[in-house]
């Protein structure tokens, strides 16, 4: 193929397909880390004992994925907790606070192109549009759940008809086949180190592998998406918003993570082959996409809970769904992400510390304060607790001496 058509050289896309698996493996090694760091799905279940209310819940939801890097492992936690007798009600602010968290290895990818202005810019308002959309939803879907429980009574009619149905997808996960034995190799190597610091090597050497691969793939991609390869990308994601859904859904079910799924595209915004309002809608597909796992997993529950555990699952399912029609059809809220993620970018443009406190803030500090704080009030409550306790021993003793002395005289 000619230069002019979107060639380069005949290295550059097996150069492209190297460096976009260096980037997956880069990933992976994040998710492993933090999952390493943080005790993975049981380090989850234990973040979501202090859920005492919807918006604990929320947050908390937010800081398990977040440190487990996995939507689809905590929704997956989420319910086996249901399945073991945690309330539909306290779960479900859970599920949206996953959703949240699952964003920020885009927005780590994002950094990769820290160095350029411009295509910093175009890369955070890609990575963060994705937060953007499940910040607006929990804000306008939670109070509405709080106070009239559709989503619980919608999903708890259809579990009730798919209740017997099981399935899996467990060998399904292509990506996870692919990098899973050099991210096994990495962590091996790795394994004879403290927990905390095996982790915590182990996510610096995945965003270091994340940054590295990004900075060569803005080139790459600038010299390959050109002429007729740049114009049949544009046309498959430019046909219509509605195949740019169902190819995002698509792919997040084949590799079973949204979080991989939107991570390979913010290279491309950055190196302007592709726009905000392309990768959009694809990010909407991806949101749709996670819930999958999630929902196979609840097919596999057996017991008195297997109908709770699936409703749970096609809680997820719905909140997503409707999330997803609300902001294509709706004129009021349509470009609210779109204009919320340019805002945050042009401001990030600006001032790169805006971006890392944007990142640290929303994901670790204000959840974890939460955190903090719950586990002070339960400490605090426990002291009250074996204070009364023993308040009334004394006087309980008291009383003893007292009607012993009594019966004496």
């Amino acid at each position: 193929m000619a230069e002019g058509e979107g060639s380069g050289s005949w290295t550059t896309w097996p150069r492209v397909a190297g460096l976009v698996y260096v980037l997956l493996i880069g990933v992976g090694a994040i998710g492993n880390g933090f999952e390493w760091v943080s005790g993975g799905a049981d380090g989850a279940e234990a973040i979501f004992v202090f859920a005492t209310n919807p918006i604990v819940g929320v947050i908390l939801g937010t800081l398990a994925t977040a440190l487990v890097q996995s939507s689809s492992t905590v929704t997956s936690v989420i319910v086996g907790l249901v399945a073991g007798g945690l309330p539909i009600g306290v779960a479900i602010p859970m599920v949206m606070g996953a959703n949240m968290g699952t964003t920020i290895t885009n927005t780590i990818v994002s950094l990769g192109n820290v160095g350029n202005d411009d295509a910093f810019n175009r890369s955070f308002q890609a990575a963060t549009v994705h937060d953007f959309f499940n910040l607006y939803s929990i804000i306008l879907f939670l109070p509405i759940e709080i106070l009239f429980h559709p989503l619980e009574t919608m999903a708890g009619a259809i579990a009730g008809m798919f209740v017997d149905t099981s399935a899996s997808m467990t060998d399904l996960n292509v990506v996870g086949m692919a990098t899973k034995p050099v991210v096994a190799g990495m962590k091996s190597a790795l394994g004879s180190l403290p927990d905390a610091l095996g982790g915590a090597l182990m996510i610096a050497i995945g965003i270091a592998l994340v940054l590295a691969s990004v900075v060569f793939l803005g080139g790459l991609l600038r010299e390959a998406m050109t002429g007729k390869a740049k114009v049949a990308l544009d046309a498959a994601l430019g046909r219509s918003s509605l195949v740019c859904i169902l190819a995002g859904a698509a792919i997040t079910v084949l590799v079973q993570s949204s979080t991989t799924a939107t991570s390979l595209l913010v290279p491309l915004a950055g190196a302007g082959t592709l726009t905000l309002r392309q990768i959009y809608p694809f990010t909407l597909g991806a949101n749709m996409g996670t819930c999958i796992t999630a929902l196979l997993a609840a097919t596999a529950v057996a017991g008195g809970n297997q109908l709770f555990a699936l409703q749970i699952a096609l809680v997820h399912l719905l909140y997503n769904s409707f999330g997803v029609l609300l902001f294509t059809t709706v004129p009021v809220v349509r470009d609210l992400p779109l204009r919320s993620a340019q805002w945050l970018g042009d401001v990030s443009e600006k001032r790169r510390a805006f971006a890392f406190g944007y990142i640290l803030g929303m994901f670790f500090l204000l959840p974890g304060s939460v955190l903090g704080g719950q586990q002070l009030l339960a400490r605090r409550d426990t002291e009250v607790l074996e204070a009364m306790k023993h308040q009334q021993a004394l006087e309980q003793a008291e009383r003893s001496v007292k009607e012993s002395e009594m019966v004496i005289e």
